[in-house]
């Protein structure tokens, strides 16, 4: 049997992702056209800018008020990355994330939450994004290169 506290930060994620899923439809993020025409310079649709500022926004101002806090409400500590080396495998993932970014429009929470559209297009498109990392995963345990 769940715990109480278990119970309550699952409801929590499930809230949190539904709102992320709401936001990224009403942001147009959903939309891949609408993403390729904020990323092209020379038919540039600036309306994502808005999305972004008003993420700043509100991160900034939560901020401020959990900056100080030992852990969040439902956890015991902060999940934060510890290192802050630039490394070869994060350049290379970056790029080929911006790369994909801008040739599909999509990125994994908009390309999940496009899912419900029912669009073949958006199935093929999660689809290759699955194998593209399984296949990551196999090529990066099969290198002899250090992690």
């Amino acid at each position: 049997m769940k715990s109480e506290k278990s119970r309550a930060r699952a409801a929590v994620a499930y809230l949190v992702g539904f709102v992320f899923a709401i936001g990224l439809g009403l942001a147009g993020m959903t939309q891949p056209q609408k993403v390729i025409g904020f990323l092209d310079v020379m038919n540039w649709d600036p309306s994502l800018i808005f999305v972004m500022v008003g993420a700043i926004i509100v991160h900034s101002l939560a901020y401020v008020f959990i900056k100080n806090k030992k852990s969040p409400l439902l956890d015991a500590a902060w999940h934060v990355p510890k290192s802050k080396e630039i490394t070869p495998r994060l350049i290379m993932g970056s790029a080929l994330f911006g790369i994909g970014w801008g040739l599909g429009g999509l990125c994994l929470g908009p390309a999940i939450v496009s899912l419900g559209s029912g669009q073949q297009s958006i199935f093929a498109f999660v689809l290759a994004m699955l194998l593209g990392m399984w296949v990551f995963n196999k090529v990066e345990k099969a290198l002899p290169f250090k992690k």
